[in-house]
């Protein structure tokens, strides 16, 4: 298919993909290496509006973005409106953000037991203030939204939160289809971006969940007219998808089953890139949850994959990727498996009197606001 570019309120990407902000995964390392196989927008890994207002180290570190990094994405977690627009003018003013993306996908029960992430739409009024606090702070930068279907299936929000959002001016609102109590199991509904689709036309409309390969991506655009995909754990070992993406959309053959010789190389330059950010020993040990991901699904026997976690410096570490045979192949019932956490479905928390009135602005616990990870 012949993909249009994808316009995010001044912004225009060539390519209609966005990289999914993953907590631990999408620093700024990761996001550069993905950069160099594909246009698109790379958004940050999650960081707490409360922490970066209140000046936190770890937030602070968190929210680094690299040296020529184009365009400046950043997604912010908070529940508080006054608290969000705070966070997003300092995005702005003090890192240089160029768009700025609001969580309200985490379904982690640390987080929605206390009514923030996934759990937060279901109070439309809050929802609405906390979305035009941060279009305020982030003046003329662009403010997107990520959203789940809702809490569970009988607390769908997707089709009121689209259109809140989208009138409180966020620039995009992006569906990863399923709900917080499905965490990451089972298979996204597609339908549901077709849907939110149909409710909001003022914006673009993203879809988000089983991108595996390339085809994924134009499948769902096509069965849900979606504007634009948000990949997430379909990159996690794979960040050559996003060339694929590429070639894919330009309508040119797109091999979803690299040697390992391709896999091998990507890996290396992960490698050198991490090394040169963080030092050679932080660097490869920040590789090694990224092992299994590159490896999944190639015949690769388990010691070899035990010598590279164990790897303490990038000198061994490239020794050991120099035994592998470049010319083992992936075996085609390996394709496009689902790769990264899968687990769910489980009953989701939220605070006690949360289902009483969706239409009361009234901020949720402190607790809410704590930083933790998810997407």
């Amino acid at each position: 298919m012949s993909s249009t570019p994808l316009r995010i309120g001044p912004l225009e990407l060539a390519v209609p993909v966005v990289l999914a902000p993953m907590a631990g995964v999408t620093n700024a390392v990761f996001r550069d290496l993905c950069r160099s196989y594909g246009a698109g927008l790379y958004v940050s890994e999650m960081v707490a509006a409360r922490g970066l207002v209140e000046g936190q180290l770890k937030t602070r570190q968190l929210a680094r973005f690299g040296p020529g990094e184009q365009p400046r994405s950043m997604q912010l977690y908070g529940t508080n409106p006054a608290v969000l627009r705070d966070a997003a003018r300092l995005l702005v003013d003090e890192l240089g953000a160029q768009h700025i993306d609001l969580n309200f996908g985490c379904p982690v029960r640390k987080v929605t037991r206390h009514g923030g992430g996934s759990a937060l739409p279901w109070r439309r009024t809050l929802f609405a203030n906390v979305v035009a606090g941060a279009v305020e702070g982030a003046r003329d930068v662009p403010v997107t939204v990520k959203l789940r279907m809702g809490i569970d299936a009988d607390h769908l929000t997707y089709l009121d939160a689209g259109p809140i959002a989208a009138a409180q001016g966020a620039a995009a609102v992006a569906l990863h289809a399923r709900t917080a109590e499905q965490a990451y199991s089972g298979r996204a509904d597609w339908n549901a971006i077709a849907r939110l689709k149909e409710a909001v036309s003022e914006v673009p409309v993203l879809g988000n969940g089983d991108i595996w390969v390339a085809s994924d991506a134009v499948a769902m655009m096509n069965q849900t007219g979606c504007d634009g995909v948000v990949v997430g754990r379909g990159c996690l070992g794979r960040p050559w998808l996003f060339g694929d993406l590429v070639a894919a959309f330009e309508g040119r053959e797109v091999n979803s089953a690299p040697l390992l010789g391709h896999v091998r190389d990507a890996m290396r330059d992960h490698a050198r890139r991490l090394t040169e950010w963080h030092g050679d020993r932080v660097g490869v040990r920040d590789l090694r949850k990224h092992v299994g991901w590159y490896l999944q699904g190639y015949p690769v026997g388990p010691a070899m994959r035990r010598k590279l976690v164990a790897a303490d410096d990038l000198a061994e570490f490239e020794t050991i990727l120099d035994e592998m045979d470049p010319l083992v192949e992936l075996p085609a019932e390996s394709i496009g498996l689902p790769r990264g956490h899968q687990h769910g479905p489980r009953p989701v928390t939220v605070p006690e009197h949360f289902w009483e009135d969706r239409d009361s602005p009234a901020l949720l616990g402190a607790g809410a606001d704590n930083y933790t990870s998810g997407g």
